[in-house]
This record gives structure tokens, sequence and C-alpha cells, in this order.
């Protein structure tokens, strides 16, 4: 049987991808960048990353019926970064909810409609402008300088999707908030899905160049 996309993913994941991205993450911030930068650059970084679909370990693409998933793939060891997969099962939705860092989503598989929040002088909120629909190979910025809330679907009703998320912080760790459309806020801090990270070091089963 000819090999294809979704069979390597399944069993020889290309982990090199992964870790190409991180290292190139770290010198980016290594540079002390400001954050139009970061965003800027890391965005190009990240859509070339979710551009190929042969890399991310099965372990990690694996929806629940109940909630979307948020598997941690990769910590920066001094928490300027973190990087997850997002699981969403057909027509999973988050809450509104924000960051408190700057942030990178880039679409893998499926796609997710992302509606944007702003807060008005009273506090409450209303939706900011139409959702942005994500598409594989796509990549979208959020920050609290750009536009920190938002609400996020999964545009198929009928199918998993799954986004890399990047975020200026170990983003499981963060206190953050949920927020109702009359202002009201609830903090919170996500954790993560999964309790074993993606082995990415051991180079022992690649092939030697």
């Amino acid at each position: 049987m000819p090999h294809n996309a979704s069979t390597v993913s399944i069993a020889s994941p290309n982990l090199a991808r992964l870790r190409g991205f991180i290292g190139d993450l770290a010198e980016l911030l290594d540079s002390h960048p400001d954050e139009v930068r970061v965003l800027d650059q890391g965005a190009a970084l990240l859509q070339r990353l979710v551009s190929q679909d042969d890399w991310l370990p099965d372990a990690f693409a694996q929806a629940d019926p109940q909630r979307y998933q948020q598997f941690l793939l990769h910590t920066d060891s001094r928490q300027r970064f973190s990087i997850v997969s997002f699981v969403w099962g057909p027509g999973q939705c988050t809450p509104i909810h924000d960051h408190r860092t700057w942030g990178l989503i880039g679409m893998l598989r499926g796609a997710e409609d992302s509606q944007g929040f702003e807060r008005l002088a009273d506090g409450r909120l209303r939706p900011a402008g139409s959702p942005v629909r994500l598409v594989p190979g796509q990549v979208e910025a959020v920050s609290p300088r750009i536009g920190d809330i938002h609400q996020v679907t999964n545009a198929h009703a009928d199918r998993v999707s799954i986004s890399i998320h990047v975020y200026g912080a170990n983003i499981g760790a963060v206190r953050r908030g949920v927020h109702d459309l009359d202002g009201h806020e609830k903090l919170f801090i996500s954790g993560y899905s999964n309790t074993l990270l993606p082995n990415l070091w051991d180079l022992s089963k690649e092939p030697l160049q």
C-alpha cells in the first residue's frame, strides 16, 4: 500500500519539524524582539509547521466526546513560550475567554471559527467583526494589544479539527478569564489534557543523514 500523509503521521511522526520550530522560535526570542516582531516572524515559523501534517504524534491528536482537549507539546525551560495541540470534537467550542499573553494559532486539520469580542465602556462585551475561519496552513494572532478575547468553534459538525497554539507563557499555568456578555469574568487556570510529553529528543529511530 502506498504511503500517504495519514500513514506517515500515525506510524512515524516527523518530530524533526517540531524540534526545528522550537529551535527557531527560541532563537527568535533570544534576540529580545518586541511583540510586533514576535507575532510577525513567529507566524511565519508556525505557518511553515502547520503547512505539513506529518509530525503530530497520534496520542496528541485524540478528541474527547465531552470537551475539547489541550495537549501540551512543549514548554520552554524558562517558560517564555508553550506549544499545544488543540483537538476539537465535532461541533465543540470554547466559552468566551482571554489569554493575557501573545498567542499564535495555526490550523493543522479541519477548520475553526474564531469570534473576537470588544469591551464597551460599561464593561459589556460585543462581537468585534465577523468570525474568522482558519483552514489548514493559516495562522491567526491574539494578544492584549491587538485583541485578546474570543470564542472558538470547530467549524465542522461531523469531524475532528486540530489547531496548534503557541503562547508567550506556560499557558496551562496562567490565570485567565472566562467572560459573559454582560461583562462578568470568572478566573481559571486551564492546565493540560495530558500528563506526559512527546519525546522529541530520541533521535535513534530517525534516518541517518
